[in-house]
């Protein structure tokens, strides 16, 4: 059976992240900052080596982008995961900054 990992999310003033928290200690996350009111820029992207090939990033991506959609924000995908998955998710290009 494959492991459930679920994602949580923590927004501050300017800044934010998604994150899941893996086994040992570790974390695999995603980065964001506010520009405006209206936009985030998604600027980091990590997952521990020994947890890659499980979609995690994936997975945190995809939850930055149900709740762009939610709150009528628009994403600059600045870190290159971000960037990769945009150009492959063409129903994503409405919510591009």
């Amino acid at each position: 059976m494959a492991e459930q990992f679920t994602v949580e999310h923590e927004d501050g003033a300017g800044h934010g992240r998604y994150f899941i928290r893996l086994s040992g200690d570790l974390e695999a996350e995603m980065t964001y900052r506010k520009i405006g009111t209206d936009v985030i820029a998604i600027d980091h992207t990590y997952t521990p080596p020994e947890f890659r090939g499980n979609n995690i990033a994936f997975l945190m991506l995809s939850a930055g982008i149900a709740d762009a959609r939610q709150k009528g924000l628009r994403i600059k995908p600045l870190c290159s995961y971000a960037i990769a998955q945009f150009q492959r998710h063409k129903e994503w290009a409405d919510l591009l900054a």
